[in-house]
């Protein structure tokens, strides 16, 4: 012990949890070498050993990497230029309209399973969660396994892909018994949701949130990142389906829906569109592909994006549940004069309410009636998915309307006597609409 030393290098080029257990494996298996302990955030890694690598010896050892090291007085690398906020938004921009087209044409509707119409939404999650917090928790195995061969990755992600269906059937099979309250799910999607923007706000570099960590610790992930564990061609398999259980935002909210679905199929169509979408990014990891990520300026565009999509995707979240848990604004008066009221033909001195439910959403979406009448609501449905195939209104009833292909379901109530705008939505909030009260 009297004879180790300790020196602290600055290094660039690394951008996640995986980037730091790739350096400290690499730098451990050095002659000489005590201990190593390399910090993203800080970009500094600490070597303590007998005999200490020389700065060129390291930025050759992980030139393909594209790492790069300096003493620690002089940075290794400072960027002169920052990523265009403006072009990240573009690129959200144009992911979102992806998703828009895809929610509002119903794409994969075919399927008529549950949720179908929200499978590319799952993929899209995925293939975020794999450059972001899956390649912080999942990359350090994914490189582990790499030392092996190409052969081994892809018998890890395919293990993902097997285990990750395999175990969503089983949540969809318990879900089928018991279901989640909406108010339970609500308050486990806004929990979530509020994770979700911490880490995307670490994306976009707030470090002072840096302390909040979702990652499992190095102690853990660096033992999984041992390629010496890799031997064998099940093994790979075995380890990519264990990944299920790792804790992360992105899979837990995935995991969550697919308990909701309460089908074997759609569970296990929900979690392996989440695992086909981490196939990307986990491969490119392993395939080494990753030296373009770790460019600084390729790095700091992807977190910029990546960051912003995080974030709108979880107030979002937290719009949509407000809306499941009734707390979405109500008019304070209507300004519409009560003759739209004949929009909505009177039956009996009953209002009758006709929409049509697809997987694209509801049809009319807006209606008008009169106070403190009485209000008979039948819903067609004409092919709705795991979202739209119930309608709630908590500030008009309790309980949802269940909807059933090629039925119509009715809903009998009375309009409330305040006028305002009420807003009904599918039971995840995430298509809405709404009727408007007048006297």
């Amino acid at each position: 012990m009297k004879n180790n030393k300790s020196a602290v290098y600055s290094v660039s080029g690394t951008h996640c949890h995986a980037c730091e257990i790739l350096i400290e494996k690499e730098i451990k298996s050095l002659v000489g070498i005590k201990s190593v302990e390399a910090s993203t955030s800080s970009q500094t890694v600490k070597i303590t050993g007998k005999n200490l690598p020389e700065i060129s010896f390291l930025n050759k050892l992980f030139k393909d990497s594209g790492y790069s090291f300096s003493s620690s007085s002089t940075p290794a690398y400072q960027s002169t230029s920052k990523p265009d906020i403006f072009l990240s938004l573009l690129i959200v921009l144009g992911i979102l309209a992806l998703l828009y087209i895809f929610n509002r044409f119903g794409f994969f509707s075919s399927f008529n399973v549950n949720a179908s119409s929200y499978f590319p939404a799952f993929i899209i999650f995925g293939l975020l969660a794999g450059f972001s917090t899956c390649a912080a928790l999942v990359g350090g195995i994914v490189l582990g396994v790499s030392r092996r061969g190409l052969t081994p990755v892809i018998n890890f992600l395919v293990g993902r892909l097997v285990f990750f269906a395999f175990f969503g059937a089983v949540l969809g099979y318990f879900g089928s018994f018991f279901r989640l309250s909406l108010t339970a799910g609500a308050i486990i999607s806004i929990l979530v949701a509020l994770v979700m923007i911490v880490s995307g706000l670490q994306l976009l570099n707030f470090k002072f949130l840096n302390f909040l960590n979702f990652s499992l610790p190095k102690s853990i992930t660096g033992r999984f990142a041992d390629e010496s564990k890799f031997q064998g061609q099940y093994l790979p398999i075995i380890l990519g389906g264990l990944t299920f259980f790792l804790p992360c935002g992105f899979t837990l909210t995935t995991q969550s829906l697919a308990l909701a679905s309460g089908s074997i199929v759609d569970g296990a169509l929900i979690m392996f569109s989440f695992a086909l979408g981490s196939f990307i990014p986990l491969f490119l990891i392993g395939y080494g592909s990753i030296r373009s990520q770790r460019n600084p300026s390729t790095a700091a565009y992807f977190s910029q994006v990546a960051g912003i999509l995080v974030v709108l995707f979880a107030l979002y979240t937290l719009y949509t549940q407000s809306i499941v848990l009734g707390f979405s604004p109500l008019a304070l008066s209507s300004s519409a004069p009560a003759d739209q009221s004949t929009s909505v033909p009177i039956v009996n001195g009953v209002q009758i309410l006709k929409m049509d439910a697809s997987a694209s959403g509801y049809t009319p979406s807006t209606f008008t009636i009169r106070a403190g009448q009485k209000v008979r609501w039948e819903i067609t449905d004409k092919g709705t998915s795991g979202c739209t195939n119930a309608v709630i209104a908590r500030s008009l009833f309790s309980g949802p309307i269940n909807l059933v292909p090629g039925t119509t379901s009715v809903k009998e109530f009375t309009a409330p006597t305040k006028p305002g705008t009420y807003r009904f939505s599918c039971w995840m909030g995430m298509v809405s609409g709404s009727i408007e009260v007048v006297e």
